[in-house]
């Protein structure tokens, strides 16, 4: 294995290392009582609102998941009156599915919870020069996460 190969199984343990324990510690900046929804229903509300109206497989093919799961994640989100769905009037065979004001208020609070305490521990612990270094790195897994297979 060469110097660079080696670089990209580093690199990708780190990576992983690091996001599951900052994932962990964003999910642990919102008390229990506060938070009785998964990541993944939080971040699939995220992006129903984002995308509504929507469908189950778009949201799916968008999270990465399969569509199952997908309708798993729709139902207890649907439970807690976060989402409805309707008729595409368009095509009757499709559901689309949008956010209820409680879900769009619960993804304009609880990420902002997360997203302040973050905003702090960079402002302490790192200089001006390392939060570009994370800003810039942030930019770089996004486009990751978004890519094609």
């Amino acid at each position: 294995m060469g110097a660079d190969e080696e670089l990209v199984n580093e690199t990708a343990v780190e990576l992983t290392t690091a996001m599951m324990r900052l994932r962990a510690r964003l999910r642990s900046e919102s008390a229990p009582d506060e938070m009785p929804w998964t990541w993944s229903q939080l971040t699939t509300l995220g992006r129903v609102v984002e995308l509504e109206p929507t469908t189950t497989s778009a949201l799916a093919q968008a999270e990465h998941v399969r569509r199952q799961s997908m309708a798993e994640t729709l139902s207890a989100l649907r439970a807690h009156n976060l989402i409805t769905s309707e008729q595409d009037p368009s095509d009757g065979r499709k559901v689309l599915i949008s956010a209820t004001p409680e879900g769009r208020a619960l993804i304009a609070t609880i990420p902002a919870a997360r997203e302040a305490w973050l905003a702090g521990a960079l402002r302490r612990l790192l200089q001006p020069g390392e939060q570009q270094v994370l800003l810039q790195a942030a930019a770089i897994m996004i486009r990751v996460a978004d890519a094609e297979s």
